[in-house]
């Protein structure tokens, strides 16, 4: 397959045989700028007149000089379309293969941004065995990544189209600057209502914009860092033991969130009655209203209802339990 290194090859080796001819018609009497140009009009085959009659010795070298020069000259130009051509058709047939693979996708993440915080957030997508599809500027950031990827500006509405947006379920803005993720939010939000976005925001000054702009969460690194060294501080056990059940994924236990959907079994009955403990073996630390509100550690007597989110903690099949326990009577029956 050619490459580069064909090219500079082949170029190198005109350049040699550009300087043999010039130094050969030299030694024949021809001025510098008069051998260069008789050189240049024989490796090139432009067929102008000799510029100083040729002798017996300078027809034969000229002989020499245009069957090495011009299949060197060849060579090289071939390898250039080829490298050229080679290039540009492997980029179509990629961009080809990542539409196809993009188009397949559905309830996705968007990750604007593939610097540090987007390659963590990927890190996580996959470890959870959630498609997504990143898009960045930078075309080294897009070739390190084996994700579905758009090489483009994510402030872009064509680009983020591209990217799926209106089949998406989330967007992350991971840019490096406020302002960026600002636009992203605002385009991402007018392409997709349904989104489910989460900005990043340096400044906390910026947070409101953000929320105006319709991000749905704001994440400060920087904020969060912090806060993060301080409770290894002051409860180190404490968040060590949430650091690895929220991200150790060789552990057995694990906190996970599990919706109750309308139509299901759940809803409208305690916590003790629908026997969740019994039936799944997951624990129920707390429950999340559709307005937002908290309720932490929940009595056995509480009342589940529709669009709350229990979160719980659990191993993987007891999670797994408690999902299909809240899913719809339908839906059970349909995935049986």
């Amino acid at each position: 397959m050619a490459d580069w290194r064909r090219v500079r090859l082949g170029a190198a080796s005109l350049i040699t045989v550009m300087a043999l001819g010039t130094i050969g018609y030299v030694a024949f009497g021809f001025s510098v700028l008069n051998a260069l140009y008789q050189t240049v009009t024989t490796v090139t085959t432009v067929g102008f007149r000799e510029v100083e009659p040729l002798t017996s010795g300078a027809k034969v070298f000229t002989m020499v000089l245009i069957l090495v020069g011009v299949g060197t000259a060849l060579y090289t130009l071939g390898v250039l379309i080829e490298t050229v051509l080679e290039g540009q058709l492997s980029g179509v047939f990629r961009r080809q293969r990542m539409d196809r693979r993009i188009s397949g996708m559905n309830d996705h993440v968007i990750i604007c941004g593939w610097g540090r915080v987007g390659r963590v957030i990927g890190r996580e997508m996959v470890a959870a065995g959630q498609d997504h599809v990143v898009i960045d500027l930078d075309p080294d950031r897009i070739a390190s990544t084996t994700a579905a990827a758009v090489l483009g500006d994510a402030t872009d509405d064509a680009i983020l189209e591209q990217a799926g947006v209106r089949r998406a379920r989330a967007l992350v803005a991971a840019l490096e600057t406020d302002a960026g993720n600002l636009f992203v939010t605002l385009s991402a939000r007018s392409c997709g209502p349904q989104l489910f976005i989460v900005s990043r925001v340096r400044l906390e000054e910026n947070e409101e914009k953000l929320r105006r702009a319709g991000a749905d969460r704001i994440i400060n690194p920087q904020s969060i860092g912090g806060a993060r060294a301080a409770a290894f501080l002051l409860q180190p056990h404490v968040t060590e033991f949430l650091d690895v059940v929220m991200h150790d994924r060789d552990i057995e236990f694990r906190l996970e969130e599990v919706e109750v959907p309308t139509d299901s079994p759940l809803a409208g009955r305690s916590i003790r009655d629908a026997h969740v403990r019994d039936q799944t073996g997951a624990l129920v630390l707390a429950l999340r209203e559709p307005d937002g509100r908290f309720i932490t550690n929940p009595t056995p007597e509480h009342v589940l209802s529709d669009g709350q989110v229990l979160i719980a903690i659990g191993t993987k099949d007891e999670l797994a339990a408690l999902d299909r326990l809240a899913a719809p009577t339908k839906t059970r029956r349909d995935g049986n």
